[in-house]
């Protein structure tokens, strides 16, 4: 797949605020979409599309709205009917990005960071821009030169 000049890779918690209207950060993430150009690419990465359908059956995160499968494969499948919205997979060069980018965190524990790097590298694979929710998140992108930003403005 050829990507556009301009590529956002949405974390999980933009995705989850996308696809539950009882969420927090709903009207916001819903506003941001609304503002992506006709002609950029929004992508689902493996890590993302898993999260998603992870999240969505999770009764601590969905509480009463919580999803069956087939509901939460249903709700992925209605985002790539979007046009932007497609699945991308792994980007060429993401190895090394993903261990340069986990490099920051060498010499301690970081097992919350270890998705989240991989996400940033993977954005960075495919000169995207990360959209997250996580503020420390977009402070490592822009800290390592990656594009990063929160849907809200």
């Amino acid at each position: 797949m050829k990507l556009h000049m301009i590529s956002f890779i949405p974390d999980v918690n933009v995705w989850i605020a996308l696809s539950d209207t009882t969420h927090i950060h709903n009207e916001a993430a819903m506003e941001w979409l609304r503002h992506v150009r006709p002609d950029s690419n929004i992508l689902f990465f493996r890590y993302t599309q898993v999260g998603l359908i992870r999240l969505l059956n999770t009764p601590a995160v969905m509480g009463d709205g919580l999803m069956t499968v087939r509901e939460a494969w249903g709700i992925y499948d209605f985002w790539v009917r979007d046009p932007r919205i497609s699945m991308h997979l792994e980007p060429r060069g993401v190895d090394e990005l993903f261990r340069e980018t986990m490099e920051h965190f060498a010499n301690r524990s970081a097992a919350k960071w270890v998705g989240d790097c991989y996400l940033l590298a993977s954005a960075a694979a495919c000169r995207g821009t990360l959209v997250t929710f996580d503020k420390g998140l977009i402070e490592l992108g822009r800290k390592l030169g990656y594009r990063a930003m929160s849907p809200v403005q």
